[in-house]
């Protein structure tokens, strides 16, 4: 969780000519499947890999909101520290756990939405109180349960020769016979 205190601040109204105060808030943000699925379910588009403009961030901050009855213009010209703490929380990995990727895999042209990683949670039976994780930690385990799931990988000929070659002189060391 992402814990932001906007400050107070003194705004212009240029519809009504005046200045309004905007009073210091606190907000607490998650950046989990819910609030993807909100934003999502808004812009009917993937969050995850487009760029986003300006509006769109300030109303995926919207999403991530969790505490309640947030002023509307507490979004309004949000200070920019803000846009900078939302993205390093939004890209932390959020766990210990790290993939030694030997292979260079092509990336899948398919967009990951929503409904994927709800799909993915369901296929792989993750629990339904995962989607209220950091994102990061989600697809982390999504991607650990996946590999754990893979078959063993067969082991190539030369590996398989001499595993039987080693059995065979074991064999023939506990018999004490030449063949």
């Amino acid at each position: 969780m992402l814990q932001l205190e906007i400050p107070k601040r003194e705004l212009f109204d240029d519809s009504k000519s005046e200045f309004i105060t905007i009073k210091q808030e606190s907000l607490q943000l998650e950046h989990s499947l819910v609030s993807l699925s909100k934003w999502e379910s808004k812009w009917c588009k993937p969050f995850l890999g487009n760029i986003k403009s300006t509006e769109e961030t300030i109303d995926y901050i919207r999403c991530m909101t969790i505490t309640q009855n947030v002023r509307p213009e507490v979004y309004s010209n949000l200070p920019d520290i803000v846009f900078k703490q939302v993205e390093e929380y939004v890209n932390a990995p959020m766990t210990a756990t790290w993939f030694a990727d030997t292979k260079s895999k092509s990336k899948s042209s398919e967009a990951i939405t929503a409904e994927l990683i709800y799909y993915w949670m369901i296929a792989l039976t993750i629990p339904i109180e995962c989607q209220k994780w950091h994102l990061n930690k989600l697809l982390t385990l999504v991607r650990i349960c996946n590999i754990k799931n893979q078959p063993p990988k067969k082991k190539g000929r030369r590996e398989t020769l001499a595993d039987q070659s080693a059995i065979n002189r074991a064999r023939r060391e506990k018999y004490n016979t030449k063949g």
